[in-house]
């Protein structure tokens, strides 16, 4: 059965990780076109956000990335910011 939420609903709604850390507080939401486009996430204390983040108040969440919202907002784990320095493999062809 598709339950249907109010947007006012889902304000200060805690959003956690589907691999269960807290991740933070709506804040807002970003319509486009009577759409759901996207999720600003506030930072709160002690959520995993503002461990990673420092000193910035939060992040924007695309509407893809969201599994779940009922009592709670459930999220995928790509939308975890991380800071890891990755080096891109590049492959040289030598001719």
């Amino acid at each position: 059965m598709l339950r249907l939420k109010r947007i006012s609903e889902t304000f200060d709604m805690k959003v956690f990780t589907d691999t269960g850390e807290f991740f933070g507080d709506v804040e807002e939401s970003i319509l486009t076109k009577n759409k759901v486009s996207g999720w600003k996430i506030k930072a709160s204390k002690n959520s995993f956000l503002s461990k990673v983040l420092g000193s910035a108040k939060g992040v924007i969440v695309p509407h893809q990335l969201v599994k779940s919202v009922g009592d709670i907002m459930i999220i995928s784990k790509a939308a975890v910011p991380s800071y890891e320095s990755e080096e891109p493999s590049e492959e040289v062809a030598m001719e």
